[in-house]
């Protein structure tokens, strides 16, 4: 993904050893994690502890693996030392989720969301809405580098539109997140891209080029698939479009100007420093640039509705600034004739993004437990003894990034382990870098989002409004990738070698 979507890559690479952990005691808090989740979701329908079921879980094991490194002669400080460095290094990004939310709620008022509703109502058709979905989410990601932007910005109004031409949102959901992890994994602009090659020890855009082996027959396969679907899915929204687009017309100002803003965000992701030689010139910059952008597009968005969308604001019930000011921190619900538009036409601000926030800082805090008393370095060694062959070390990379998915919560982690744990393997197989790059993308990147306590799960589920267990069967591409990858693999196409690039084997 890109940028903790947003942030910064990972200070911290080394992993901690604990010699005194053994395999089943780093076991344990994975097995009771799973199991409790397992227990949660098949037997108490998500709520054992209410709406926060999958935090408190998260925290559970967190404390119990904590128990298990104690016995194990990890120090209290280690521990939170590993604890700290992972809530930092998800800073930026909670900041992000907040201006997530205010900039849904400003995009609202302003008239943005509804524009773009309107417009994409009159020209994509269910017959091929899906598949365009996934086109269009792989052009925007590619140009951001970023699919946490892309499904914060184009992602939020193919929903609606979606919604409103009646096609399940698991579908759409899932047809913008295949798109925009194909552009996040394949753009020189996204940090997951840049960090698989300096986690493998490779080169940015020969990593680049080697992943188009897998990438490009899987986004091709998930775009016919969605192609299928679009024939098979009934519209029941589609013959109402007229009243639809009627109902907006009446309750916004809606004009194409209203798309200048969302023009300045992807511009400034675009135009702000970037590169390593301007990342060197402007660290600061790089590092908050995102926040500049989707800040940007608030202020603007806040701006426009009180230029352009005082009928709308008259409705709510404080003064214009007032109402401007509730859409970014909390509630807004704004009333049209049509049950479905109210629905669309609704958004949480700031405070929409906490449960997600808390999610994603529970996780952080289970992953670095898990990390300090040695139990992540542990598992994924004992998975490195089982690569007997050059396919098994593939297989055995592709299972570690999954499990690191599942146990770490965090899609760095799952490609900075494998990457320090597996690089000498591929190097002692005489394998090109290129080979563990790209199996950590395929693997570790792409399949964070398909996990519910995994921040980028947490993250889309929060933005789109879409349940994981609602999406995940949807996002092709996603689930798709790793299996791409291993019969790649196990066939045995263009498996670089270090001595000879072209050579294969």
């Amino acid at each position: 993904m890109a940028e903790h979507q947003f942030g910064k890559l990972p200070q911290n690479e080394n992993i901690v050893e604990n010699k005194e952990l053994g395999l089943m005691e780093a076991m344990i808090p994975v097995v009771i994690l799973v199991a409790l989740l397992a227990y949660n979701i098949f037997f108490q329908g998500g709520e054992m502890f209410g709406g926060y079921s999958n935090h408190y879980i998260l925290l559970i094991g967190a404390a119990i693996a904590a128990v298990v490194g104690l016995m194990n002669k990890t120090t209290v400080q280690t521990i939170f030392k590993e604890i700290l460095e992972n809530l930092q290094s998800v800073l930026v990004p909670l900041l992000i989720l907040f201006l997530v939310g205010a900039l849904a709620g400003t995009w609202l008022v302003s008239g943005i969301i509804p524009a773009m509703v309107y417009y994409g109502l009159q020209v994509l058709s269910p017959s091929f809405f899906l598949p365009a979905c996934v086109v269009i989410a792989a052009i925007i990601s590619l140009a951001t580098g970023s699919s946490w932007t892309t499904s914060a910005t184009v992602g939020i109004a193919l929903i609606g539109i979606g919604k409103a031409l009646g096609l399940p949102p698991g579908m759409i959901a899932g047809a913008v997140i295949s798109g925009a992890y194909f552009g996040d994994k394949m753009s020189p602009l996204s940090d997951t891209t840049n960090l698989a090659p300096a986690m493998a020890g490779g080169e940015l855009f020969q990593h680049i080029r080697y992943m188009m082996i897998t990438t490009v027959p899987t986004i091709l396969i998930t775009i016919v698939i969605f192609s299928i679907l679009s024939f098979t899915v009934t519209a029941t929204g589609n013959a109402d479009v007229s009243n639809l687009l009627g109902v907006i017309d009446q309750t916004f100002y809606i004009s194409p100007i209203l798309f200048l803003v969302p023009i300045v965000v992807v511009a400034l992701i675009i135009l702000l420093p970037n590169g390593p030689k301007d990342a060197e010139k402007t660290p600061l910059i790089k590092k908050v640039k995102p926040l500049i952008a989707l800040g940007a597009g608030v202020l603007l968005a806040a701006v426009f509705a009180l230029v352009f969308q005082t009928d709308v604001l008259a409705t709510l019930p404080g003064s214009n600034i007032g109402d401007v000011t509730t859409a970014i921190l909390t509630d807004t619900a704004i009333k049209t004739e049509n049950e479905t538009l109210n629905e669309l036409f609704s958004a949480g601000g700031m405070k929409g993004m906490l449960w997600t926030i808390y999610l994603i800082i529970s996780a952080m805090i289970f992953g670095g437990v898990m990390d300090g008393i040695g139990a992540l370095q542990r598992i994924t060694k004992s998975l490195l003894s089982l690569a007997k062959s050059t396919f098994g070390l593939f297989a055995t990379t592709v299972a570690s990034c999954l499990g690191l998915n599942v146990i770490a919560s965090d899609q760095y982690l799952a490609i900075v382990i494998p990457g320090k744990m597996f690089k000498n393997a591929f190097e002692d197989r005489d394998l090109a870098p290129e080979n563990l790059s790209r199996t950590l993308e395929d693997s570790g990147t792409v399949t964070s989002v398909l996990i519910p306590w995994n921040t980028c799960g947490a993250y889309q589920a929060g933005v789109l409004g879409v349940g994981v267990a609602e999406y995940a069967a949807f996002a092709f591409f996603n689930w798709m990738s790793p299996i791409v990858t291993l019969v790649v693999a196990g066939l045995g196409i263009k498996i670089k070698q270090k001595a000879k690039i072209g050579r294969v084997s």
